[in-house]
């Protein structure tokens, strides 16, 4: 039976579980796999903690060198994290010939189509099934399960700490602070959530997918970021009064040859698939032109479910290895292409809107309203004008009530220059909130 020999770099949480799988299920791997898959080495910078799974002495390195310049070792799994040291890793495994398995999103989004083009040229293969929602094979399906499809679109909820936080925020009906306290309490969220509630790791993971569904390379700097942390549980109220419920929803479309890819709080109908989506867990829904949609959904975090699609590249690329064939094909099958897709700016995105507008208590303000978004094509859907006083206002301490619109479908040109039209006019007190809304209309 064909060895092949794995070396670890970052033994954080991932870390620990995959090599909990590789040495606990060694057995069984070699079963299903056809080869036998040793955990040789694994390096961090400090030994000295105590770890969830210890290992035997032996397979403790204590530095680089000794998984890059050993011959006999095919594998390298990188979990540490960051950008800057993963890549001076990666670079190095690829010049020491070691393929790469890695869970490292942001390096991928940002940094990804240098390290695949060199990768390429070396004929040496980054597996990263990880990389995105976890447990969840996304990557694997989107390379092999669907390859007969052009994909349409793409909706993913990917980060498992602003579900829970909206998840709480919609079903208690508490504030973003008080939930967000909890979930670092918890463990669901980091002591820094930044990139979390920013929305960056969720926008990370949805260029990976776009980038293999539409075969090419896409610039993360243009990708449309906006993050949960001003979100206000009223407008979670008042969204549910519409029959929505709000997700950060990670989006993905192919539009007359350019890819809309954004990020941000999102409405989706409450009867929608993804609306059901609760807690820590991830899901993915994808569109295909022949099968049509399809969901994925599990944990997007976590040590062992992460482990999971780590040790599945592992075996992927050892079984490659151990037939000695194909691999100039694997590297290509990733559909990462020679070229870089354009993305459609956020002026162009056509979507509908929910807006709250917070205005004085007096008649005529619906009017202007109304009047403005038929200067700019915006057709009201629908229109919440609440009675209830939210706040006093102004020198006269006028009072002060939520005016919500919701819009069909319109573009994001004229419906920012519509808000800022009606907020020069004065017909407002307060800035406008905008969440959009992913409802097709027919």
């Amino acid at each position: 039976m064909k060895e092949i020999n794995v070396g670890i770099v970052g033994y954080g949480v991932v870390g620990n579980g995959v090599a909990k799988i590789l040495e606990e299920k060694n057995e069984l791997l070699a079963k299903k796999a056809g080869i036998r898959i040793n955990l040789k080495k694994v390096f961090t910078r400090n030994w000295n903690k105590k770890f969830p799974y210890p290992l035997s002495e032996e397979k403790k390195a204590f530095s680089l060198d000794e998984l890059l310049h050993d011959r006999n070792l095919h594998i390298i799994v990188e979990l540490t994290g960051g950008i800057d040291f993963p890549y001076d890793l990666m670079l190095k495994s690829i010049k020491n010939g070691k393929h790469i398995v890695t869970a490292n999103k942001a390096l991928l989004a940002e940094k990804g189509k240098d390290l695949f083009l060199q990768a390429e040229e070396k004929g040496i293969r980054i597996g990263f099934e990880a990389a995105v929602a976890g447990g969840i094979p996304i990557i694997r399906s989107l390379r092999e399960g669907l390859i007969a499809n052009k994909i349409q679109k793409i909706y993913g909820i990917l980060n498992g700490t602003t579900n829970y936080i909206l998840t709480k925020m919609f079903k208690e009906g508490r504030d973003f602070v008080s939930v967000l306290k909890e979930a670092q309490d918890l463990g669901y969220a980091e002591a820094d959530p930044t990139l979390d509630i920013n929305g960056t790791d969720a926008a990370h993971k949805i260029t990976i997918l776009a980038s293999l569904s539409y075969g090419g390379f896409i610039d993360f700097l243009g990708v449309y970021i906006e993050g949960i942390e001003n979100i206000n549980s009223l407008d979670i109220d008042l969204g549910r009064e519409l029959g929505y419920t709000l997700k950060l929803l990670a989006i993905a479309k192919l539009h007359n040859g350019e890819v809309e890819v954004r990020v941000h709080p999102t409405f989706l109908p409450s009867e929608h698939p993804l609306s059901k989506v609760d807690g820590v867990y991830n899901a993915v829904m994808v569109e295909g032109d022949s099968v049509g949609e399809t969901m994925f959904y599990g944990k997007g975090a976590g040590s062992l479910p992460t482990a999971s699609a780590v040790v599945s590249d592992i075996v992927d690329i050892g079984k490659s290895i151990a037939l000695g064939v194909g691999r100039e094909i694997e590297v290509t099958s990733m559909n990462w292409e020679h070229r870089d897709l354009s993305l459609t700016k956020t002026s162009d995105f056509y979507t509908r809107y929910y807006l709250r507008f917070t205005v004085p208590d007096i008649t005529g303000i619906l009017a202007k309203v109304s009047t403005v978004f038929a200067k700019y094509n915006i057709s009201i859907a629908a229109v919440i004008q609440k009675e209830k006083v939210i706040s006093f206002a102004g020198e006269t301490k006028e009072k002060v009530v939520p005016l919500v619109i919701l819009t069909h479908t319109a573009s994001e040109n004229n419906i920012q220059k519509a808000i800022k039209e009606i907020e020069n006019q004065k017909i407002t007190v307060e800035k406008t909130v905008l969440i959009r809304v992913e409802d097709e209309e027919k």
